[in-house]
């Protein structure tokens, strides 16, 4: 795993919307579009801000959810009203290339199955995301990929439910849908999360993290969530 540390959550933000945006670029060159999945987060809609001002061929980008909330259209709770306001409004973006996660259906198993078959229309069969955007939690939990969770062990499904976390069911990417793509850039802020950060860079797959693909994994973190790495940082520049 690839890790770069900044000084604050601004400049991790913004680094990371730079690596998308190049990313982005170079799918579209090589195969006319980027599938992006992204997670929520307070620096993660800094991050979609940043990226709506980059220049990237838009009409060729497709925007997926790592994870959402089942909740009403609409709610403060859903990543999805976040992520249309970050993007819907400052990028060159249609609305029909956010592909949302269908919480708000009344079969939430049917509706696992419809946003895993929109994600092998635009991606392929098995899906291959180009870039899967995560977060860390301080439980070491990621996307809705939550310690103790019957989801965790899905492996023949690319989108499943959990049971009730922080209140409410969500509904995720899989494991197989998260190790296949062709990045994963994890977005890490917060002192929160120090310890988190030090199980996912040693591999522990005790913790949820732990178990996603390391081999194409970038981790942008700042000071505060990395207080050894920008010591040894430091000592080595």
């Amino acid at each position: 795993m690839q890790v770069e540390v900044f000084k604050d959550a601004d400049s991790v933000a913004e680094a990371a919307a730079a690596r998308i945006a190049a990313d982005a670029r170079s799918a579209i060159a090589a195969r006319g579009r980027f599938a992006l999945a992204v997670s929520g987060g307070h620096t993660p809609w800094i991050m979609l801000r940043a990226l709506a001002e980059e220049d990237i061929p838009w009409t060729g980008v497709h925007i997926f959810q790592t994870d959402e909330r089942v909740a009403p259209a609409g709610h403060p709770d859903r990543n999805l009203t976040h992520l249309r306001e970050s993007l819907l409004q400052h990028a060159a973006l249609r609305p029909e290339q956010i592909h949302a996660m269908p919480v708000e259906a009344a079969d939430l198993q049917a509706a696992c199955n419809q946003s895993a078959l929109t994600l092998r229309e635009v991606a392929g069969s098995p899906p291959v995301l180009d870039l899967v955007h995560l977060g860390l939690g301080p439980d070491g939990h990621t996307a809705s990929l939550v310690p103790g969770d019957a989801v965790l062990d899905v492996t023949d499904a690319d989108v499943a439910l959990t049971g009730v976390y922080q209140g409410r069911r969500r509904m995720t990417l899989t494991y197989p849908t998260i190790n296949r793509a062709r990045r994963v850039l994890w977005v890490v802020t917060g002192s929160e999360k120090v310890e988190m950060l030090r199980r996912l860079r040693e591999g522990d797959v005790s913790i949820p993290a732990g178990r996603v693909n390391r081999e194409q994994a970038l981790l942008l973190a700042d000071r505060a969530a990395a207080e050894q790495l920008a010591a040894e940082h430091k000592q080595g520049g």
